[in-house]
Formats: C-alpha cells, sequence, structure tokens
C-alpha cells in the first residue's frame, strides 16, 4: 500500500478514540493481574503450592472476557471512531459510558455472591445476576458504538478507501454477531447451563471472529502505511497495491458474513445443523483473507530496511503468531490443549496488531511520541512468551492434556505432558511481563505528566 498518510479525521473523534483506548487498557489491566494467577493454577510444582483450583474457573471467565471480549470491542472502537467522520457523537459517547459501567461491574462480578462459572466457548459467563447485567450494559454500549461505524465509516468513495472500507465492514460483522446474540437469546429455550451458553454465543462468537480478522488486517496496513513514509534513517517501508485492489480485497473477505442471516432464517439456532454450519463457516470462509493475508505478507517483508521502532516490531510479531494459530486450526484432534494453542496464536495475532496501532496512533491522539528500547522490545516479549505458551499448549495435546481444567485435575503423569505444560507456564509469565510493558508505555504517554 502506497503512504496514503492515514490521519484522524476531527477533534470529535480524536477525543472518543482517547477514551475508547483507556477502556481497552483497563481491561487488559484486569485481565493481565487475574492472568499472572491462571498461568500459576496450571505450572507443575507452583499448583501444588498455591491451592487455587477453585479460583482458577471464575477468573478464567472473567480474564477471557476482559482480554477477548471487551479489549478488542474497545479498540474496535478505536479504529471507527478514528476513521470515521465526526458526527453522532453522542452515540460514541452514549455507548462509552455504557461499556465503561458494564466493564466495571464485570470486574467486581467474582467478588459478589453466586458466582457460578460456566466455561462454554466466546463469552465463559458467571451464573450470577450482576454478570448478565453487566454483559447486557456492554452490549448496549457497544451496540450503540458499532451503530455509530455504520454512520460514520462508510467509504466514500466505495473503493477508494481501503481503510474506512475494512473498519466498516469490521462494523457489519459487529452488527451481524450483536443480532446473532440477541436472536439465539430470544428463540435458544433454557436448558443444562454448558450447552446452553455454548449455543447462545455460539453463532454471534464465529460472526466475531470475521470483525477481528478483519480490523486486524486494517490494523497492519495503517502500521505498514506509517511505516511506509520516508525517514532520515532509512527507506520506506510502503508497498504498491493500489487503494482500489485493498478495497475490493476486504470486500472479498466480507462475503462470507452473507452467510449469518442466511443461516438463522432457515435453521432454528441451537439445532445441531445450525451449529455444524457456523463451524464450517470458518474453515470456509476464512479462506476468503487470503488476499488481504498475503498482502500483510508483503507489507511485513517491506519493513525490512525500516528503522526498528515498537510499531514494526508488533506487525512482524503479530503476523507470526496469527500464522502459527492458522497452522495449528488444521492439527486439532479431539478436545484438548491445541484447542486453546490454535486460538491464543490467532487471537494474540490480532492483539498485537491492535497493541502496533496504539503505538502508531499515541501521538496522533494527542499522548506524545513512542520511544525507547521498552516499547521496541515489548512486542517480541509478549509475543515471544506467548509463542512458548502456545507450543507448550500444542506439545501436550499431542500427550492428551484436556482443556479448561487446571491443578490435579490435569492427570499429568508423563514426563513429555510435564515438560509442554512447563513450557506453557514459563510462556504465560513472560507473556504477562509483556503485557504490562504494554500497559507501562502507554500509562507513561497517557498519563498526565507533573510540572
Amino acid at each position: 500500500m502506497n503512504s496514503h498518510n492515514v490521519a484522524i479525521s476531527g477533534e470529535a473523534s480524536k477525543a472518543l478514540a482517547r477514551a475508547w483506548l483507556w477502556l481497552g487498557l483497563m481491561a487488559l489491566i484486569g485481565s493481565g493481574l487475574l492472568a499472572i494467577l491462571l498461568v500459576l493454577s496450571r505450572t507443575p510444582g507452583i499448583q501444588d503450592v498455591f491451592p487455587l483450583k477453585d479460583f482458577f474457573r471464575a477468573a478464567l471467565v472473567v480474564h477471557v472476557d476482559l482480554s477477548v471480549a471487551i479489549w478488542f470491542m474497545a479498540f474496535a472502537a478505536v479504529i471507527w471512531s478514528a476513521l470515521g467522520r465526526d458526527g453522532f457523537a453522542w452515540l460514541g459517547w452514549s455507548g462509552f459510558a455504557l461499556a465503561a459501567a458494564g466493564t466495571a461491574l464485570m470486574t467486581v462480578s467474582p467478588f459478589l455472591p453466586g458466582a457460578d462459572p460456566v466455561l462454554n466457548n466466546y463469552i465463559p459467563v458467571l451464573q450470577q445476576k450482576y454478570f448478565y447485567a453487566s454483559l447486557w450494559i456492554c452490549a448496549a454500549g457497544f451496540g450503540l458504538a458499532v451503530l455509530r461505524a455504520l454512520l460514520t465509516t462508510w467509504p466514500k468513495p466505495f473503493l477508494g478507501a481501503p481503510l474506512q472500507s475494512g473498519a466498516f465492514l469490521g462494523a457489519v460483522a459487529a452488527f451481524l454477531a450483536l443480532a446473532a446474540f440477541v436472536w439465539s437469546w430470544v428463540v435458544v429455550p433454557r436448558i443444562e447451563e454448558k450447552i446452553y451458553f455454548e449455543v447462545l454465543f455460539w453463532g454471534g462468537g464465529h460472526t466475531l471472529q470475521f470483525q477481528h480478522a478483519i480490523l486486524m488486517v486494517v490494523a497492519w496496513l495503517w502500521i505498514a502505511d506509517h511505516l511506509g513514509r520516508p525517514s532520515e534513517r532509512g527507506a520506506g517501508g510502503g508497498i504498491s497495491v493500489s487503494p482500489r485492489a485493498l478495497s475490493a480485497m476486504f470486500w472479498i473477505a466480507a462475503l462470507p458474513l452473507l452467510v449469518v442471516p442466511a443461516i438463522y432464517f432457515t435453521i432454528p439456532a441451537g439445532e445441531l445443523p445450525h451449529m455444524e454450519l457456523f463451524a464450517k463457516l470458518m474453515i470456509w470462509g476464512h479462506p476468503y483473507m487470503a488476499p488481504l493475508i498475503l498482502v500483510g505478507l508483503l507489507a511485513v517483508w517491506a519493513t525490512r530496511r525500516t528503522p526498528p521502532q515498537a510499531a514494526k516490531s508488533a506487525f512482524i510479531a503479530s503476523f507470526s503468531l496469527f500464522a502459527v494459530g492458522g497452522v495449528l486450526a488444521y492439527m486439532i484432534q479431539g478436545v484438548n490443549v491445541v484447542i486453546p494453542a490454535h486460538y491464543h496464536g490467532s487471537t494474540v495475532g490480532v492483539t498485537l496488531a491492535f497493541m502496533g496501532l496504539a503505538y502508531v496512533l499515541l501521538p496522533q491522539l494527542g499522548f506524545g511520541e513512542v520511544e525507547g528500547r521498552m516499547a521496541r522490545w515489548q512486542p517480541y516479549v509478549y509475543g515471544g512468551g506467548q509463542l512458548i505458551h502456545i507450543l507448550g499448549l500444542a506439545w501436550s495435546g499431542g500427550y492428551g492434556v484436556q482443556r479448561k481444567v487446571a491443578g490435579a485435575e490435569q492427570a499429568l503423569t508423563t514426563l513429555p505432558q510435564k515438560i509442554g505444560m512447563g513450557m506453557m507456564g514459563l510462556g504465560g509469565l513472560i507473556a504477562v511481563i509483556g503485557g504490562i510493558m504494554f500497559v507501562l508505555v502507554c500509562l507513561k504517554l497517557m498519563l498526565p505528566r507533573k510540572r
């Protein structure tokens, strides 16, 4: 992509983007604190000293929801605010207020009476009125953010603004996902809790993966645009792909979203064929992103001569982890820890893309330039730790270690199992350090300085 000097449209957009970035950062802080206890509860040797098995499941629910659902949606709102036109600011601020209130309630819900965790896929839940309330409040808040995004990111001209096309199509995916959640909530009968929540979030959860993947590529291209600008210290990192071609690639990648309402209209939510079709949508739908992934690979290669900087490190780490996660998807056999190895690779790839874009946006949002060795190394520490974590899980899954268990329930009886889960624990702790580094870099620039 040639350098198109991507810029945030106006002051109202900047203010909204700053607010959403703060919310995403707060979600990561809460998630990171819980991640420390999660890793310790599954690490051989340590798990016997700290009996955290009962805490593990409740902490896992909130950790996943903060680090995936809230962080991803909050940063999606950063992108929508930054690329959208000024206007409908009241929608954005109303959405932010609701999402922030819901996130705060979600964070404290495990400490309130009656928390009973259900470790379903996509959005695990605590069976508790406070947690349910937090989900509805967050959904309302993000729903308003999505509505504003649909109104303000519609690309003009149609095939002339690739990043705006990507942002808009990400909002379309988010709208369909939220609609799927509500539709399922209306029609799915309340059955055994684990099965009920699995079915409830199945269709919308699969649809959200398209939002995350599309916005990850938006972040990649925005970072590539930033790195591609002429610099006194080295050559640019841009790639030569026309804006019309890039926009067309985004629309092609979004074509599988047309299947989502078709599945809901033809097969009732909760029936086995309904769930099987969404599983097939992931298998057959994501390859439509292949042209964008190829552009991402070319963009990574084009950065090889650009000077070291935080955004470049995040771009390289993001693409690498996303690729590892994609390969592991085709190695899943049975219900074991290869499954979290796959989705950790994919979701960490998205997270690193968002971290890199945050580094690009911080000065544009009025916070100052991202500089220093800690910022440059943070993506490699976080990504490297996650890579060790993922490879440990994949190794252990090959030896039959089950997912969503902790402590003695893991039944680590053989040396290969213990080695794999030991790698998982070491990598997880390194990744936590990398996450803390990201938070510190951002807070250093975002907190007001004393004069």
